[in-house]
Formats: structure tokens, C-alpha cells, sequence
């Protein structure tokens, strides 16, 4: 049965919530992970989801999809492919002697773009304008992508031979980076007991996994999200704590202006979710890691030392002064 549509920003709110339910049917222990691509969902943003093999990266996003009832699509990325295997191409029909566009798996609400970093920058690259653009250009032509619109990028963070690192252009594209851990003892044993009681992750339907929210809902959610007051103090903050990051000795790249910007639109996801109408620091400090981790650069030096973007961010974080 489909779930039903929101009739005020309350009913959406619930909704949403009631994703995380859903999604834990399928998923074990990873609830940051969840919020992350609902707040990206909010603010119509993309996810780069990071963590060693087997830690349910891709389970992760089919089942978002089958809980928000989205289309769906699965990219592998390999050395071997080519730009026009994912945004698709012009075909050559000899019944009518004319060229037809052939839509690539782009052409979805969820695309997953499995080990984005092991495919060429050129084939990277052909996501630039779907990202950016929520369109694709072939032949001169543009071609709207369906709304909404997310992809969900998966990197493995400790496996580098044989892969491209994505450029800064490229990872400026993605409003949240969001790393998957291990899972906890507890948790880990809750999903071999899941396993050994005959769950099988190829089939959500069996195991029980139903729409929780509609694109009405999300509709409802997004417009509320855009009506969320910020004070004048709260942007102050974002800028103090974006330009501290561009004066930090350990750092050669500091976040753009776009980062500044993307780290008010999930605070303020984020506060509408835990119930407020206007954000206040907290939620500013809560979005801060993933939104801006993967926006700023090392210097050598300073990971040679073993400091680390989190750790940075944390630093700033404590040293900004908090509007009262």
C-alpha cells in the first residue's frame, strides 16, 4: 500500500521520521548515514558516501528508495567506462533511418554511483552537469532529469591502486560527505541474526520494507525547509566558520563560498527535522562535519602529522565564537 500524501509540513515531518524505521528493517546501525541522505534529499543536494567494502553502503540506498517509493538505478564504475554509458546516447534506428536518444541510467531519482573514484575524470566529469545542471546535454540537446533527483556516490576510502581521485570541482558537487563506519559488536550481531533467520538484502519486499513517505511529502518538507527562519547571527556564524577554514595553517584549500552556503541549507534541514521553524547553532555545528570534510585540502605536512579534515573542522568549531 502507498504511503499517504502530507497534508501539512507535520504529517511530512512524521513521515520522514518514520523513514528511518523503515530503512533499520534493511539496515543495521547506521542512522547518521540515514539523516545524511534525508537532509540531502531536503535540500536537493548529492551524497558521497565513504567506507571500507561490506559495510552496506549500496543496501543503504536501495532502501531509502524503496521507502520513499523512487526510482532507482545502480551504476558500477570501472576504468572501462565511457561518459555516454551513464548519461546515454543518440541509436540509430534503420526502421525510420533517424537518430533516438537512448536515456542512460542517469535518468532516475536515485542514482548510485558505486566506486565513483575507479572510473576515469572524463567519465566523472559527465555527472558535473547532472549534478549541477538536474539536466543532461547530448548532441546539442538538453534533456531534463526527473525531480527529485540525488545521486549517491560510494567510495572505498582505503583501497587507492587502480583509482581516480576525484577533483575538487567535482566533490564541491556533493552537498554531504558521509562516512560509513563498521558497525558496533551489538550491531553486528544483529545482522547475522538477521542473515541466519533468512533475510535476504536482494529482496526489501520480503523483508518487509514498505513506502513510509510519498513525493508529496517530500514536496510538503521541502517547501517547509525553505520557509526556516536564520537570523542574521546564524549566517554570521557560517561565514566565521567557513573563513576560519581558509585561514587554517594546517590547510591549503579552505571552503568556498558554496560550501558556506550549503552548510546553511543543511542546518537548516536539520533543524526543521528535530522540530524548530528557525536554526540555531547547534544544528549549524551538528551538519558542519559532513557538509564541509570533504570541501577543504591538507596540507602534507600537516597529514604527515596525523591531522585530519574532521579534526580540523572540530578545531574551528570550538574556537568561533557561538552567537547568543
Amino acid at each position: 500500500m502507498s504511503a499517504q500524501p502530507a497534508e501539512n509540513p507535520d504529517s511530512a515531518r512524521d513521515s520522514l521520521e518514520a523513514l528511518r524505521t523503515e530503512i533499520a528493517k534493511a539496515v543495521v546501525g547506521q542512522d547518521p548515514a540515514v539523516t545524511g541522505l534525508v537532509v540531502a534529499l531536503l535540500c536537493r543536494g548529492h551524497v558521497l558516501l565513504e567506507g571500507v567494502p561490506g559495510v552496506a553502503k549500496t543496501l543503504l540506498v536501495r532502501a531509502l528508495a524503496a521507502s520513499l517509493e523512487l526510482d532507482t538505478k545502480r551504476v558500477q564504475f570501472t576504468p572501462d567506462l565511457m561518459p555516454s554509458d551513464v548519461t546515454g546516447s543518440l541509436v540509430y534506428d534503420a526502421r525510420t533511418a533517424e537518430f533516438s536518444f537512448q536515456p542512460g541510467p542517469v535518468f532516475t531519482n536515485l542514482l548510485l554511483a558505486d566506486e565513483i573514484n575507479r572510473t576515469p575524470p572524463k567519465t566523472q566529469a559527465s555527472l558535473l552537469e547532472a549534478m549541477e545542471e538536474r539536466q543532461v546535454t547530448v548532441d546539442g540537446t538538453p534533456r531534463a532529469l526527473p525531480d527529485p533527483f540525488l545521486v549517491a556516490a560510494t567510495q572505498n576510502p582505503v583501497e587507492y591502486e587502480g583509482t581516480y581521485p576525484l577533483p575538487e570541482a567535482q566533490l564541491d558537487r556533493f552537498l554531504l560527505k558521509l562516512t560509513v563506519p563498521l558497525p558496533s559488536r551489538e550491531d553486528e550481531i544483529g545482522v547475522l541474526t538477521r542473515h541466519a533467520e533468512g533475510f535476504n538484502p536482494r529482496d526489501l519486499h520480503a523483508a518487509g520494507l514498505r513506502p513510509a513517505a510519498s513525493r508529496a511529502d517530500l514536496e510538503a518538507a521541502r517547501a517547509a525547509v525553505s520557509k526556516t527562519a536564520v537570523s542574521a547571527e546564524i549566517t554570521g556564524y557560517v561565514v566565521d566558520i567557513c573563513r576560519a577554514t581558509r585561514e587554517s595553517p594546517s590547510l591549503t584549500l579552505g571552503v568556498s563560498p558554496r560550501g558556506a552556503t550549503a552548510l546553511l541549507s543543511t542546518a537548516r534541514a536539520w533543524a526543521w527535522l528535530t522540530g524548530r521553524d528557525y536554526v540555531i547553532p547547534d544544528d549549524v555545528k551538528a551538519l558542519a562535519l559532513p557538509t564541509l570534510r570533504h570541501r577543504i585540502q591538507l596540507r602534507p605536512e600537516a597529514e604527515m602529522e596525523g591531522v585530519t579534515a574532521d579534526s580540523v573542522i572540530t578545531s574551528i568549531l570550538a574556537h568561533v565564537p557561538v552567537p547568543r
